[in-house]
């Protein structure tokens, strides 16, 4: 038995060789006596802007979000992170905490404006009156200076092996940003002004889970789709951050989430996709323009995957990973319909893949809207996340066709990170286990 993996659109060579070394680490693991094989096609049939990307207007103003359901309230918050990661620094900087301190006039009493921010403190309209204490103890600073010293102290490049925080780094491939967003989130003006408002030690130990929220989200939005970050991953290595900051990870920042959680559940990934079109369009071209360019000339890459899976007489498990899983679908939707089922391909394995999506459209180059399946068409595991929006559900596009099975992954990632982060899934090795178990491949 074999499986060949077909990597997805917008990989390239260095792209392709870091995952498809994930993905043959954890096949292997599970089938020893099994080859693993990778498929590149990303150099030769992948997409290039031909006149640098003249083509692309300016950003459109984007929509109005719309509201979200409390269960992705997680996704929403790291969403809003990934597109500002200093975004709850801010709060902490300009509002301050409700114990905090008082301003100069006092105390709020009962005869507040009822109609005044709710979140807003004393600080907010103190005119900075609180750093300006003629009565302070010098060289005397508040506990969160203190935080900002130890961020400024952390290395830029934790040592790999021989640290977890290091390991992680290198393992999730956010060692590159990692320097980058450290001093965005050190340096920055949000931070020295929250450290000046965090007083006491709840204020600091709050302060820490932000600056380390801070750093990862600003890491995560650097590397984009090259990482390969589960959200247990990401959730360690804030842990270890605001560990290192002396805070507590495990107590959640209540002052900024209580501030930024409503605007967090209003983020949809649609706004947020026409306020990247620029960088989806130009600086991620071939994401978009390796499907573009399969749907016009796509003939040549399944001639060249046929030929990849009939050279081998093995038993094949074909995995297709977003474009991959398109051009495989395609591949043996044709051959069975000519009656000539592509020799040695048992089961077929899609990750992230919008085919399901393209015959809905009635664009899937094999089908016809609204065809079935041809007879000879292997066994289908599909392979979807929730917040994925370049994967779909196979099954209710083909319905009653018992060959099918969609299978939900969590990675609890916002787009784009989650289109990457199924390669790091238990659950998925497991699943493509069970699947290989019920088609008696071996």
């Amino acid at each position: 038995m074999r499986f060949l993996f077909v990597h997805g659109t917008g990989v390239r060579r260095e792209r392709h060789d870091r995952l498809f070394a994930l993905v043959r680490e954890r096949l292997t693991a599970r089938f020893p006596e099994a080859r693993v094989e990778s498929c590149y096609w990303g150099d030769r049939f992948g997409a290039t802007l031909g006149a640098d990307g003249r083509s692309v207007p300016g950003l459109r103003p984007a929509s109005a979000p719309g509201p979200v359901d409390p269960a992705e309230a997680e996704t929403a918050e790291w969403t809003l992170l990934l597109a500002d990661p200093l975004c709850e620094l801010r709060v902490l900087a300009e509002a301050g905490w409700a114990d905090g301190g008082q301003a100069p006039d006092g105390p709020r009493g009962e005869d507040t404006d009822p109609y005044a921010d709710p979140y807003a403190t004393p600080y907010a309209d103190a005119h900075d009156a609180d750093t300006a204490d003629p009565f302070a103890m010098p060289g005397v600073h508040a506990a969160g200076v203190r935080v900002l010293t130890l961020l400024a102290g952390l290395p830029p490049a934790p040592p790999h092996p021989g640290d977890e925080l290091g390991a992680l780094l290198h393992g999730t491939g956010l060692a590159a940003a990692f320097p980058a967003a450290l001093a965005a989130a050190a340096d920055s003006a949000e931070a020295a002004r929250a450290a000046e408002r965090a007083t006491g030690e709840p204020q600091a130990r709050e302060l820490a889970t932000a600056l380390a929220r801070a750093v990862t989200a600003g890491a995560l939005a650097a590397a984009g789709a090259d990482a390969d970050c589960t959200g247990a991953e990401r959730d360690r290595l804030v842990e270890l951050l605001t560990t290192r900051l002396g805070g507590d990870a495990r107590v959640p920042g209540a002052r900024a989430a209580a501030v930024l959680g409503r605007l967090a559940m209003r983020v949809t990934t649609q706004p947020l996709l026409n306020a990247w079109r620029g960088s989806l369009t130009v600086g991620a071209t071939p994401a978009l323009g390796d499907i573009l360019r399969y749907q016009a000339r796509g003939h040549d890459l399944r001639e060249f995957l046929h030929a990849r899976i009939a050279g081998d007489p093995a038993p094949t498990v074909l995995i297709g990973h977003s474009l991959g899983g398109i051009a495989l679908v395609d591949l043996l939707a044709l051959a069975a319909a000519r009656g000539e089922a592509v020799p040695g391909a048992e089961l077929l394995v899609t990750v992230g893949s919008q085919a399901p999506f393209l015959h809905e459209l009635g664009a899937l180059t094999a089908l016809e809207p609204g065809a079935k399946l041809p007879y000879g068409f292997p066994r289908w595991l599909n392979v979807y996340d929730r917040h994925d929006v370049l994967s779909y559900l196979a099954g209710p596009v083909f319905p009653g066709d018992p060959r099918i099975t969609d299978h939900e992954i969590a990675s609890r990632q916002p787009f784009p990170a989650c289109h990457s982060a199924y390669w790091k899934q238990d659950a998925l090795y497991e699943r493509i286990e069970q699947a290989v178990a019920e088609a008696e491949i071996g």
